[in-house]
């Protein structure tokens, strides 16, 4: 199922694209088709079907599963049982996921085969921005990416980021030449294992090709957004650099320093002058044309939590167009925007039908809760879900304009009606295959990076906090969140209305480093996502909590109920997206404390069982 294509023939692949979503059904039958037969002696399949590969059985037999329905089987090939558990072809390596289990990253299986299916859906992005965007052949790309740490498991397959993965993959580092695909980082920085370093070589190399460079971008938001903070506390040393032909003495990994080396060449002190005079501009609106003044997008992922940071990005942007060219995630990759200029709000994808088999679970949107999306919370219009497990999935062809569907895959890879925890809404279609509108995780409540805190997760965190203050007589009555992302990186900020025990009014605040202890506690006890965020990748800054006068969560309440809500079904949302609401709350702060310590974090070991 992955057609034969080369990469420079753009009017090919614009033709394969056709093919692939007018044949849309017939397309996803072939797929379904061969992962049954290729997999139906597997232990997991065979269990339901008793070797049998038919279609109808399938849809009947196999339930729809969660990952905590699939996680003994993954850790059994992760501890040393063979593939056969789940796949027919060898388990090459496990994808660590953003979401996490048992506070630890969810880890999906992996092959060599679906290596090549990755290669040839990052190929098929060249021909659809051909289409929009002119002379993307005339230079290079200012890609910022980065790896991250790897563990290795008791069978000794490696467990790894689904893009860590990638660029150490041989797809990757041995890509043959495409002309619409040159970086100006050389493999070398993004391969570095240290991020600072890796950061700063990158930059340093867009910076010396800043006429060559046509296209500038990071796979998330957050991540050009720290980019640009590194620019603020780094451009007087690279422009030192540049200067005088010589990279810094800081930066000593090897591979990384001699690649950046090579590409800095001999001392360029115009060039110098010409970037520290945009640099040291009072304003540094729209300071990516400046720099880089042949540019013609952005690309970076705007659509779901990432949408926070579209204001920064528009103001540094200098008007350039914000692109998200695709969907993907540790799972499988879905599918491409075929419109990629449109605005950010617009983004809708369309799911390739050869990358796996897709079914929908349609959820339903309460009258209460769009109100309140306008209102108070985004995440109390969290699509409700009557019994999903009772209601039949739709197939992909048949999904309806307008409703809102959670996204369930049967990959190639050995997941079968896995939940991906995506809710989607349908958009459009294209020829036959429909186009969907990313609207938001599944429970989720809190994102700043790769983080995703769900509203247990918080909960958790903050019943570990409060038990700080108990013993001092005060009682958290109410508590809520939101993400702060007005400065870079963004970090957590929760809002907490205070008691004294035996009387109705916070009679005098607490000593500082109480709270600021409350504040480490509810860091340390988030997942490792966070942690790692937090202490390896710089991404996540210090946790906040403000505590707001008594009274103030009822005038939240008073705010929501204005707006639309019932009063008999209003809950205080753990999740605040509206800024009229985050107003009401900050209006009535009387203490701000951050954490003053970093969280632990070290690479998920697992141990043999």
């Amino acid at each position: 199922m992955i057609p034969s294509y080369d990469p420079h023939d753009s009017e090919y692949g614009l033709k394969l694209l056709e093919d692939l979503t007018t044949n849309a059904y017939e397309v996803q039958q072939k797929v379904l088709e061969e992962i049954l037969a290729k997999n139906a002696q597997t232990e997991y399949l065979k269990s339901f079907l008793n070797g049998h590969y038919d279609k109808k059985l399938f849809k009947q037999k196999v339930p729809v599963v969660s990952y905590e329905d699939v996680k003994p089987f993954i850790e059994r090939i992760a501890n040393g049982e063979p593939s056969e558990i789940i796949s027919a072809q060898p388990i090459t390596e496990l994808l660590t996921s953003s979401g996490t289990s048992g506070g630890q990253p969810k880890m999906m299986p992996s092959t060599a085969e679906d290596l090549e299916r990755k290669t040839f859906f990052y190929n098929l992005l060249v021909p659809v921005m051909n289409k929009y965007v002119d002379g993307l052949d005339q230079g290079k790309g200012m890609y910022l990416l980065f790896i991250k740490p790897e563990i290795s498991t008791p069978s000794g397959l490696v467990a790894r980021p689904v893009l860590t993965s990638y660029y150490k993959s041989s797809n990757f580092r041995n890509r043959s030449f495409n002309r619409y695909n040159v970086y100006t980082s050389p493999d070398e920085t993004i391969l570095c294992s240290d991020s600072k370093q890796s950061m700063y070589c990158q930059l340093l190399c867009g910076l010396v090709q800043r006429d060559q460079v046509l296209r500038v971008g990071a796979v998330f938001a957050s991540a050009f957004l720290r980019a640009i903070k590194f620019l603020e506390d780094h451009w007087k040393e690279l422009c030192s650099n540049i200067r005088s032909g010589q990279v810094s003495d800081w930066i000593t990994e090897e591979s990384c320093r001699n690649a950046a080396s090579l590409i800095l060449g001999k001392p360029s002190p115009d060039l110098a002058d010409l970037v520290e005079h945009e640099f040291a501009t009072k304003s540094w609106e729209g300071i990516i044309k400046k720099l880089w003044p042949r540019t013609k997008y952005i690309e970076v992922i705007v659509t779901g939590s990432m949408a926070q940071y579209i204001p920064t990005l528009e103001f540094y942007s200098g008007g350039l167009p914000l692109i998200s060219t695709m969907y993907a995630s540790s799972e499988c990759y879905f599918g491409i925007n075929f419109k990629p200029l449109s605005k950010p709000h617009d983004v809708a994808y369309t799911l390739l039908p050869n990358m796996a088999y897709f079914e929908f679970l349609p959820v339903e949107r309460n009258h209460e809760d769009v109100v309140l999306c306008n209102g108070v919370s985004d995440q109390n219009c969290a699509l409700k879900e009557d019994e999903t497990e009772k209601l039949e999935t739709v197939d992909l062809v048949d999904v309806k304009l307008g409703h809102y569907y959670e996204l369930v895959v049967t990959t190639f890879t050995g997941l079968y009606r896995y939940r991906v925890g995506d809710i989607l809404m349908v958009t459009g279609f294209h020829n036959n295959a429909p186009q969907f509108r990313f609207m938001h995780r599944k429970n989720v409540v809190l994102s700043i990076d790769t983080d995703k805190t769900n509203e247990e997760d918080l909960l958790n965190a903050v019943t570990q906090a409060k038990l700080l203050l108990e013993p001092l007589g005060f009682l958290l009555i109410e508590y809520t969140s939101y993400a702060d992302t007005s400065s870079i990186p963004g970090h957590y900020v929760l809002f907490w209305e205070l008691k004294v025990k035996g009387n109705n009014d916070l009679e005098e605040l607490i000593h500082p480093s109480i709270m600021e202890q409350c504040c480490s506690t509810v860091e340390e006890s988030l997942d490792s996502v966070y942690r790692r965020c937090r202490r390896k990748d710089h991404s996540i800054g210090p946790l906040e909590i403000r505590i707001v006068k008594h009274g103030t969560f009822d005038a939240l309440m008073d705010f929501a109920v204005s707006e639309g809500s019932s009063l008999n079904q209003y809950k205080t949302p753990r999740c605040i997206k509206s800024e009229e609401a985050i107003k009401i709350l900050d209006s009535r702060v009387v203490g701000r404390y951050f954490s003053k310590t970093t969280p632990f974090w070290e690479p998920f070991r697992m141990e043999t069982k």
